[in-house]
C-alpha cells in the first residue's frame, strides 16, 4: 500500500509542474498585455514599460517561469499588482470560505445520490426506479448557474426560507452560515448528486448480482445486512472515483456560484484577476487548485486499498 502511494506521489509533482507550465505558455499566447491592462485609458509608453518591467515581461518566458517556480517553492507567489497585498495570504484568507462551499456540497451530493441511488437499485425496474432514473436525468441537464437562480427564485424571493446572496463566517453561528452558504452548496451539488445516483445505482446492481450476495442471502442474512456490509464496500470503487472527478469539478462551478451569490472566496478572486488582468494571482490561483486537486486524486487512490485489500499489497 505504501509503495502504491508512493508511486501516486511521484506522478502528482510532474502533474503540478505541467499544469502551471501550460498555464504558463497560455497566457503567453493571450492576445491581451497585461500591462495595458493594468496601465488603464490612455497610458503612456513609459508607463507601460514600467509595468512590464514590474511584471517581468521583459524576460525570457523560460527565466520568468523558473524564477517564478523557485519562488513558489519557498511560499512566495508574489505580490498582486492590482491590490498590493501578498498572493498567498490573499488565497490562503478566502481558501476556507471555497473549501467551506465544496465541503457542503459534497455533503449534500452524497445524501441525495447515495440516498437515491440505492432505493433505485433495491427497487430495480420499480416505478421509484423510473422515476428516480428520470430526476437524475432532468438534473445532470441543469447547468449551475441556472440552478442557482432557479434556487433564488423559488426559496429567496417567492418564498424567503435563504438569504439571496451574502456570505456569513462560521464565527458568527453555524446556523447562519448554513442559511447564506445552503443555497450556493445545492446549485453546486445538483449535477453531481444525479451523476452520483446514476453510479450508485450502476454498481450496486451489479454487485447484488454477484454470487457472494446470493450465498449471503441463502444464509439468511437480512438485507439491510447484505447491502449494507457486502455489497456497498465492492460498489464504492467506482462511487469514490467519481467523487475524485465532482470535486474538481465542484471547484470550477464554484466560479460561477460565489459570483452569483456574493461569496468572497477563490471563485471570485478568479473573476477579478482575469477582468483586471492580475497575472500573478491567477497564477498563484492556479498553483493552489492544481495542488488541492491533485491531493484530492491521492486520497481517492489511498481509499482504493481500503476498498480493495489486493492494492495494499502493491
Amino acid at each position: 500500500m505504501i509503495r502504491f502511494i508512493g508511486k501516486r506521489l511521484l506522478l502528482a509533482v510532474p502533474t503540478v509542474v505541467l499544469v502551471t507550465f501550460l498555464v504558463f505558455v497560455l497566457m503567453e499566447l493571450s492576445p491581451t498585455d497585461p500591462a495595458v491592462a493594468l496601465a488603464g485609458d490612455n497610458p503612456t509608453p513609459e508607463r507601460l514599460a514600467e509595468l512590464r518591467h514590474m511584471l517581468g515581461l521583459d524576460r525570457p518566458f523560460l527565466e520568468r517561469y523558473f524564477d517564478w517556480g523557485l519562488h513558489a517553492l519557498q511560499g512566495d507567489l508574489g505580490t498582486s499588482p492590482v491590490t498590493h497585498q501578498s498572493v498567498i495570504s490573499d488565497l490562503m484568507a478566502r481558501l476556507p470560505i471555497t473549501a467551506s462551499l465544496v465541503l457542503l456540497s459534497m455533503i449534500f451530493t452524497l445524501v441525495i445520490g447515495v440516498g437515491l441511488g440505492t432505493i433505485a437499485a433495491l427497487k430495480k425496474g420499480g416505478i421509484v426506479d423510473w422515476i428516480t432514473n428520470s430526476i437524475a436525468n432532468l438534473l445532470m441537464a441543469i447547468p449551475p448557474f441556472v440552478a442557482a437562480m432557479l434556487l433564488v427564485l423559488f426559496l429567496a424571493i417567492s418564498n424567503p426560507i435563504f438569504p439571496a446572496t451574502g456570505y456569513a463566517t462560521l464565527g458568527a453561528g453555524p446556523g447562519l452560515w448554513l442559511q447564506f452558504m445552503t443555497l450556493p452548496a445545492l446549485s453546486l451539488a445538483i449535477i453531481p448528486a444525479a451523476l452520483l445516483t446514476r453510479q450508485v445505482r450502476g454498481a450496486l446492481i451489479d454487485a447484488l448480482e454477484e454470487d457472494y450476495v446470493r450465498t449471503a442471502r441463502a444464509k439468511g442474512l437480512r438485507r439491510t445486512m447484505v447491502v449494507g456490509k457486502h455489497t456497498a464496500k465492492n460498489a464504492a470503487i467506482p462511487v469514490v472515483t467519481v467523487l475524485g472527478l465532482v470535486v474538481t469539478q465542484m471547484v470550477g462551478g464554484a466560479v460561477v456560484v460565489e459570483s452569483i451569490f456574493a461569496i468572497p472566496g477563490l471563485g471570485s478572486v478568479s473573476v477579478d484577476s482575469v477582468l483586471k488582468g492580475d497575472l500573478v494571482t491567477l497564477q498563484g490561483l492556479v498553483l493552489l487548485v492544481a495542488v488541492a486537486v491533485t491531493v484530492v486524486n491521492l486520497l481517492v487512490d489511498a481509499s482504493y486499498g481500503y476498498f480493495n485489500p489486493r492494492l495494499r499489497t502493491r
